[in-house]
């Protein structure tokens, strides 16, 4: 079971005998690559995966903690598991992300065929300018979205003149 549900570091810690917030430390300067980590720099802003880049992506954004929003780009075919994580980039500014989503090889990006997203226009200027060959698809949720807010607005209308005519 083990495997399957990986220790934290804390646990592992306790098992040993160990102060947690020493082991912690000793990891990330000594037992880990952090230090050197290439990324370091700029991850609290943004983080590029190219590996991850396929076919089909999908692009939305996100609330991840204190109203603070990141565009996230996935790959669909991981289904969320290893390998999904094309990017994330703090903030919804289309041009911001643009630049850094063009870190990508042109080659991959030129091999997405098809990218889903919301209906919101500055996603959609973001896929049209970092994945130009790729077809943009609304997604089925915003899509469903539109078609219920449609149905309510007829719903309330016929309403209003049932009772216009009662009157």
């Amino acid at each position: 079971m083990i495997d399957r549900y990986p220790l934290g570091i804390q646990t592992i810690a306790k098992l040993f005998g160990l102060e947690g917030k020493r082991l912690e430390e000793h990891y990330v300067r000594h037992l880990s690559d952090f230090m050197s980590w290439q990324a370091r720099e700029h991850a609290p802003d943004w983080l590029l995966f190219p590996e991850n880049v396929g076919p089909y992506l999908s692009i939305d954004e996100t609330s991840l903690s204190q109203g603070e929003l990141y565009t996230v780009v996935t790959n669909k075919q991981a289904n969320g598991r290893k390998g999904a994580l094309v990017a994330i980039v703090k903030g919804v500014r289309s041009d911001q992300i643009i630049q850094i989503l063009k870190k990508i090889p042109r080659r991959k990006r030129y091999m997405v065929e098809e990218v889903t997203l919301d209906l919101a226009a500055t996603m959609e200027r973001i896929v049209i300018r970092s994945f130009p060959r790729a077809k943009l698809v609304s997604d089925r949720f915003h899509v469903q979205q539109l078609a219920t807010d449609a149905v309510q607005q007829l719903r309330i209308e016929h309403r209003w003149q049932a009772i216009d005519q009662e009157n």
